[in-house]
Order: structure tokens, then C-alpha cells, then sequence
């Protein structure tokens, strides 16, 4: 067909091979974004904590079960007028169950949210380790992937010179303070 069209039933579009099973597509030249994919959750009753929607992800196990792998879920978290507020959650599967890993709402956005043995990582330009959490030892490091403790701060020195290693520093903590009374400090209490 060569138009738009509407349907108030549930539809399904089966294909037997890789090909994209559904393309959006815009030819419009202008500067504006397109293609556009949009869900709307039109109730009559919008209230906190509604769903606005959910993508679901299934593929079939080894077993032959088709089993939902990953999810994407969106709700109101505050429908009042003027003050919404929004919460978007990504799920994945993990030892068979479908775990929080990242949520984002109005006022945090939280990684393993369902206190899972999964550790996180953030990946600096040439450091594997910039931020390290690892999961089951409830420890952080930095530089790291194995925290000798609660929090570990880690850096390989290369430079046998030292004028050159000094250059090198491992914790800097600095002030752009001055005058009498700016100092710099660590402190160690029980």
C-alpha cells in the first residue's frame, strides 16, 4: 500500500530470515530529526507510577523456550501538573533472572539497583580500570581491577628517572585557595 494507516488491534509482522523486520524511514531534507518513533500512553487517568511503556527483547534458550533477555521499561513516577517526573529502567538477564542494572529517575540515576554480583568499570583512554567497583568484595578501585581494600589507588610508574616520576602523581589533592587558613587536608578518624 502506498498511505498512512491505523489499527486498534494487536499486530504482527513475521519474517523467516535477518532482514529488518521493520524499517522507519524519512526522506525529508530538512534539518529537523527524522525518522520519529513515538509511544503514547493516553489515559484518562494518568496517575504516579503508571507504565508508559516497555520494550521487551525475547530470544529462544538452548532449551527451545523463548525466554525475555533484556528490557526497557519507562513509568511516571509523578504525573502531577508542572512537576513530572519520569523513570527509565534497563533490565537484563542474570543467572536466569531479570535484574536491575542501570535506572535513571528524578533524583538519582542507580547501577544494580537488585544488589547483583556484577562489578563496574569505566574505561579511561588508556587506563582499563579508571573506575573500578568490584560487586562482591564491596570495594573501589581506581587504576584498578583488584582493590587491596575498601577503596585502592593504583598506577603503574614507568620512569626509572626521578624528576621524570615525580611528574607522575598518584593523589593530588590540591586547593586554588589563598591566603591564611587554606590548606589542604586528609583526615583519619574512628
Amino acid at each position: 500500500f502506498n498511505g498512512g494507516f491505523a489499527s486498534n488491534a494487536a499486530s504482527f509482522i513475521t519474517t523467516a530470515d535477518n532482514a529488518y523486520t521493520l524499517t522507519l524511514k524519512s526522506t525529508d531534507a530538512d534539518a529537523n530529526s527524522g525518522p520519529n518513533l513515538r509511544f503514547v500512553r493516553d489515559s484518562g487517568s494518568a496517575a504516579d507510577d503508571d507504565y508508559t511503556g516497555i520494550i521487551y527483547f525475547t530470544a529462544d534458550n538452548d532449551a527451545g523456550q523463548e525466554t525475555e533477555f533484556q528490557r526497557i521499561t519507562t513509568r511516571i513516577r509523578d504525573a502531577s501538573d508542572g512537576t513530572e517526573d519520569g523513570q527509565l529502567t534497563l533490565q537484563t538477564m542474570v543467572a536466569g533472572t531479570l535484574r536491575n542494572r542501570l535506572e535513571f529517575n528524578e533524583v538519582e540515576s542507580v547501577f544494580n539497583d537488585d544488589s547483583v554480583d556484577v562489578d563496574f568499570r569505566v574505561e579511561s583512554n588508556d587506563e582499563a580500570n579508571m573506575i573500578f567497583v568490584n560487586a562482591g568484595s564491596n570495594a573501589v578501585g581506581i587504576g584498578t581491577a583488584t582493590p587491596s581494600g575498601r577503596f585502592a589507588i593504583q598506577m603503574a610508574h614507568t620512569e626509572t628517572n626521578v624528576t621524570l616520576a615525580n611528574n607522575n602523581e598518584t593523589l593530588v589533592l590540591g586547593n586554588s585557595g589563598s591566603g591564611d587558613g587554606v590548606y589542604n587536608a586528609i583526615k583519619f578518624s574512628g
